[in-house]
């Protein structure tokens, strides 16, 4: 039994092997609805024989979204869409995950392929919000800075959505507190002036993003598993770093948070990034032995050795995969043949399996 293929519980959730299926964007929902594209996208994944599959950064609501083509689940259409994608995932034996986000200042872009310009009211934009009234760049619009009261009701988007999850079949949820949107920016002091109870020290720049987990820990049934993916670093002097990180992923962990998902950066545009094979692997080693708290590890993991290696070290739980299942939906059915492990295929494919030499 490799590392790799062992079963992982968290609560009374188990995955089948360590495997998860990194949330990746789409841009290609319709107001907000999921369609064929994303059935086929994670469904395949599912097919494929992730242990996990997460769908991608949700929206709380449309203001929250990072461009008119994100997926929400702020309304019941995109809950019972969801119900569909959620339920063949599961019945392909891998785990329903959904992360639920908002975008803050980082909302209002055009999909990629159009050049992820901001976009303007005139030219389907909306006005986006922040901790303070901070620009993402030079070229971005200023967000408006949140008061007392848009306070609450993100909390309440998220509260909301975490229900709607539940009832699409979702058994896990993650939080998104990473990658320059909302809730990473109340996190990282480039973000963050406010000189109210939700900025200035880090006890009190952590207060909103535990009102949100507090939230949605208390609607979120007590045997499902909520997972968080913070960036561990802003990459930049004065940011946010593993220190912060750890202490953050203590509290984390005190408010019911099962799992730490460990990415880095997207505060700020144009910070060196030290990108190279596994790059971000040492910031989940480094909060899964602070803290105790299982952790995931994500970032240019392609090969199943290098996989294999990361967990069988304990750097880390399990193994975020994103580009490289975009690749090849097959992943793990291909790694399980690299590393010698037996592992079900779906039995429609039995006739193309390879045999395992010993």
């Amino acid at each position: 039994m490799t590392k790799l293929f062992s079963p992982l519980s968290l609560r009374k959730i188990t995955l089948r092997n360590r495997i998860v299926v990194s949330p990746m964007c789409q841009y290609s929902a319709l107001e907000g609805v999921p369609g064929d594209w994303h059935f086929v996208h994670l469904g395949s994944r599912a097919v494929g024989g992730a242990g996990m599959v997460v769908a991608e950064a949700t929206a709380v609501s449309a203001e929250g979204r990072i461009s008119p083509g994100d997926t929400g689940l702020w309304n019941e259409t995109q809950a019972q869409a969801f119900a569909k994608i959620a339920s063949f995932i599961r019945a392909n034996g891998a785990v329903a995950g959904v992360q639920l986000a908002h975008a803050g200042r980082k909302a209002s872009t055009d999909v990629p392929w159009r050049g992820n310009q901001s976009l303007t009211n005139e030219n389907g934009g909306w006005q986006t919000i922040a901790p303070s009234a901070i620009p993402f760049s030079e070229k971005s619009p200023v967000p408006r800075e949140m008061n007392l009261s848009d306070l609450e009701r993100v909390v309440g988007d998220f509260r909301a959505s975490a229900l709607r999850a539940l009832a699409s079949g979702f058994e896990v949820i993650e939080l998104h507190m990473a990658h320059g949107y909302l809730l990473h920016e109340f996190l990282s002091p480039l973000t963050n002036h406010r000189t109210d109870d939700y900025g200035g020290s880090l006890e009190k720049r952590m207060a909103f993003p535990l009102r949100v987990v507090r939230a949605v820990r208390e609607v979120w049934p007590e045997e499902l598993p909520l997972l968080v993916r913070i960036s561990a670093s802003d990459w930049c002097e004065g940011g946010w770093d593993l220190t912060d990180s750890i202490a953050l992923a203590k509290k984390l962990h005190t408010e019911g948070v099962d799992l730490i998902d460990c990415s880095s950066g997207g505060a700020i545009p144009h910070v060196k990034i030290p990108v190279a094979p596994g790059y971000q692997v040492t910031f989940a080693a480094e909060i899964r032995r602070a803290t105790g708290i299982p952790t995931g590890a994500v970032g240019l993991i392609t090969e199943p050795e290098q996989a294999e290696t990361i967990l069988a070290s304990q750097s880390a739980d399990a193994v975020f995969l994103a580009r490289e299942v975009l690749r090849q939906p097959y992943w793990p059915l291909i790694a399980a043949q690299r590393l010698k492990a037996e592992i079900a295929w779906p039995v429609q494919y039995e006739r193309a399996r390879p045999v395992v030499s010993p």
